[in-house]
C-alpha cells in the first residue's frame, strides 16, 4: 500500500515532514505503507485511480465526482485560528503586492491564473465565486456579457506554481488553496511575501486523505488508519510533526460532507458555458 501527500507537500521541508507522520501513523495502524513520490509533471489523477492507496490526499472536487468513491480515511484541521478549528478551506485570491489592484473587480478585463480543471480550490471555486460578479454587471445579460478576464493563464497544475505565476507576472490573479496557501507563507515567504489576498471564495471540506476501496474489507484495514490519524495529536512526537505542518489534528468525515462540490461546479459548469468567458477557460471545463 501506498501514501503520499502531494497536495500538500509544496516544498523540501513540508514534504519530508509529510513522509515522517504518514509513516508513522501507518505503523501504529499496523498497516505496511511506502510514502512515494508523485511529484509534477506526473498527473495527479493517475495517482488517484491506482488500487494500492492507504493515505493519499485527494482534492474534494473528483472525490464527489468518482463512482464508486474512495475510501475516507481522515481529513486534516489546521490551526491558524481564522481555520476555526474546521476540515474547511477556501481559495485565496492574490495579486502582486506592488500590483495596482485595490479589489477583485479592479482585476477584471485582466488575466486570471486557473489550475487543473479538477480542482476545486484552483479552479471550480473562483469559477462559482465568479458568477455573482457577472450577474450583478448592468445592461447586457447571459451571453452578450464580455468576459471578465481577457486571457486565462496555463494551467499552473499546484497552488507552488500559481503563486510562481503570481510573482513572476505571467498573470494577475490567481486563486491558492488557503491551507497551502498558509504553508507556502511558513516555508516560502521569498515568493508569498510578495503576494496579498483581494478576496476569499467561501469555505468548503478541505481535501481528504483517501484509500482505495479494498482497504476497507482488510483485517487491519481503514478503520485501524482512521484511529490512528485521529489520535496522532496526542502523541508528543507527531504532534510535533503536526505543529511545522500547520495542523491542529484530524478528524474522520463522511462521503455527504462533499456531495456539495460536486452540484456546485455542475451549476458552475453550465452557467459559464453559456458565456463568452467559456471560450478562453480550460476546454474541460465547458465539456
Amino acid at each position: 500500500m501506498i501514501a503520499n501527500a502531494r497536495m500538500y507537500a509544496v516544498g523540501a521541508q513540508t514534504g519530508e515532514l509529510w513522509r515522517e507522520l504518514l509513516s508513522t501513523v501507518a505503523a501504529q495502524a499496523g498497516l505496511n505503507v511506502e510514502v512515494i513520490e508523485h511529484a509534477p509533471p506526473a498527473a495527479i489523477d493517475d495517482l488517484w485511480h491506482r488500487t494500492d492507496l492507504a493515505a493519499v490526499f485527494m482534492c474534494g472536487l473528483p472525490y464527489s465526482c468518482a463512482n464508486p468513491q474512495p475510501t475516507l480515511i481522515a481529513a486534516p484541521v489546521p490551526s491558524p485560528a481564522e481555520f476555526a478549528g474546521l476540515p474547511k478551506y477556501w481559495s485565496e485570491l492574490v495579486v502582486r503586492i506592488d500590483s495596482p489592484y485595490e479589489d477583485l473587480q479592479s482585476t477584471f478585463g485582466g488575466k486570471l491564473c486557473l489550475t487543473a480543471p479538477n480542482s476545486q480550490s484552483g479552479y471550480a471555486a473562483v469559477l462559482q465565486y465568479l458568477i455573482a460578479f457577472d450577474l450583478a454587471r448592468d445592461g447586457k445579460a447571459g451571453g452578450d456579457r464580455p468576459p471578465l478576464y481577457r486571457e486565462i493563464a496555463a494551467p499552473a497544475v499546484t497552488p507552488l506554481g500559481a503563486v510562481t505565476a503570481i510573482v513572476a507576472g505571467a498573470a494577475d490573479v490567481a486563486p491558492i488553496d488557503a491551507y497551502a496557501y498558509r504553508l507556502l507563507q511558513k516555508y516560502r515567504g521569498d515568493l508569498t511575501s510578495k503576494l496579498r489576498t483581494v478576496a476569499r471564495t467561501a469555505r468548503t471540506p478541505i481535501p481528504p486523505l483517501v484509500a482505495s476501496i479494498a482497504l476497507e474489507a482488510s483485517i487491519k484495514g481503514a478503520q485501524e488508519l482512521r484511529m490512528a490519524f485521529t489520535a496522532a495529536h496526542r502523541d508528543p512526537a507527531l504532534k510535533v510533526l503536526l505543529a511545522g505542518l500547520e495542523l491542529s489534528h484530524f478528524v474522520t468525515p463522511e462521503p455527504s460532507d462533499y456531495d456539495a462540490l460536486r452540484s456546485s461546479f455542475e451549476s458552475a459548469r453550465a452557467y459559464w458555458r453559456e458565456h463568452p468567458l467559456a471560450e478562453i477557460v480550460h476546454p474541460a471545463f465547458v465539456v
